[in-house]
């Protein structure tokens, strides 16, 4: 038999994730003909048929199913090998890739970055602004023949998470930074809306609110929302924190923020306590792999001691006088 080329098996991986072709040539960065093309001559090599074609999708036949669990595992090997590799990596050059929520990098991460790079010019830092923790583990498939990578080349993810969240994946290793705090805030002088610290039950059963989305579940905000704003008077509903901001500062309606957005917004003001449900922890995390790369190591005490100082900041100013 004629040797398998591993680029042909990780086509068959990708269309038995995807269940289509495109699907697969957008996960592949290729397109369909090629997908197509490298699946035929897979199955021409094995003699064997892998995919049933129906119109709701392609199914693996009993044969295909063996040939992409056996390429998911040659996959997750091929990810252990460059992870193991990448975990001894000494230099403080080269790139390194962080993924985070959108409101974090508008409000915690621009200072510490920037003096990161100014203190190590020869680490280059993409941030991947993503509300999603990727499983850092993992690997997406690039093209074959992208600019100086060898076919069927992949990459890592990312290197560092930087999270709001309750739940850190078993899998991944870090350090929690500090604690964030909600409070809700109206526009400053806005008619009808309160101007001082007002009892939430109150704010809840008079205000007028700006909230996330009706549908949304996976954060805590959402939850809290979808229970405690049940019953009041909801004016306008968006996705993010910073599009709560930017309403906000309409005067439509009062809303929950984390009170580390304050200083970027003058013109909104606390109109209630803290919120101790919505008081989430902050993760820096990596890959138990990465950890020892000198440039992760770097990132992750520099810009980690950073933001983990802003935040104890943040949390004295908002622990009531004589609280413990």
């Amino acid at each position: 038999m004629p040797e398998i080329d591993w680029s042909d098996l990780r086509v068959a991986l990708a269309v038995g994730h995807a269940g289509t072709l495109a699907a697969a040539a957008r996960e592949l960065k290729v397109n369909a003909t090629t997908v197509l093309r490298r699946l035929d001559a897979l199955e021409q090599r094995l003699g064997a048929r892998l995919f049933d074609r129906a119109r709701g999708g392609w199914q693996p036949t009993e044969a295909g199913a063996v040939v992409v669990e056996l390429a998911r595992r040659m996959a997750d090997q091929a990810d252990e090998i460059e992870r193991q590799v990448l975990g001894r990596d000494r230099e403080l050059t080269g790139p390194l890739r962080l993924t985070t929520a959108f409101v974090l990098m508008e409000h915690l991460l621009p200072q510490p970055l920037a003096d990161f790079a100014a203190a190590y010019p020869g680490i280059e830092v993409e941030v991947v602004e993503n509300a999603v923790l990727v499983d850092l583990s993992r690997r997406q498939t690039g093209a074959a023949g992208a600019a100086g990578a060898p076919s069927g080349w992949s990459r890592v993810e990312a290197d560092v998470a930087l999270r709001l969240t309750v739940n850190v994946a078993e899998h991944l290793v870090g350090r929690q930074l500090g604690m964030t705090h909600c409070r809700a805030f109206a526009r400053r002088g806005a008619p009808g809306l309160p101007q001082r610290v007002t009892p939430l039950a109150e704010l809840l059963r008079d205000a007028p609110w700006v909230a996330f989305e009706r549908d949304a579940t996976q954060r805590v905000y959402d939850r809290w929302m979808r229970s405690a704003l049940a019953t009041s008077r909801v004016r306008v509903r968006v996705d993010i924190f910073d599009a709560v901001a930017a309403m906000l500062n309409t005067g439509i309606g009062i809303g929950v923020l984390p009170t580390f957005m304050a200083a970027r917004h003058p013109d909104l003001v606390a109109v209630s306590e803290v919120i101790p449900e919505l008081s989430v922890p902050v993760w820096l995390l990596t890959h138990p792999d990465l950890r020892q790369t000198a440039r992760v190591r770097a990132f992750m005490q520099f810009v980690g001691d950073a933001i983990a100082a802003r935040l104890a900041a943040d949390s004295k100013a908002e622990t009531p006088a004589g609280a413990a």
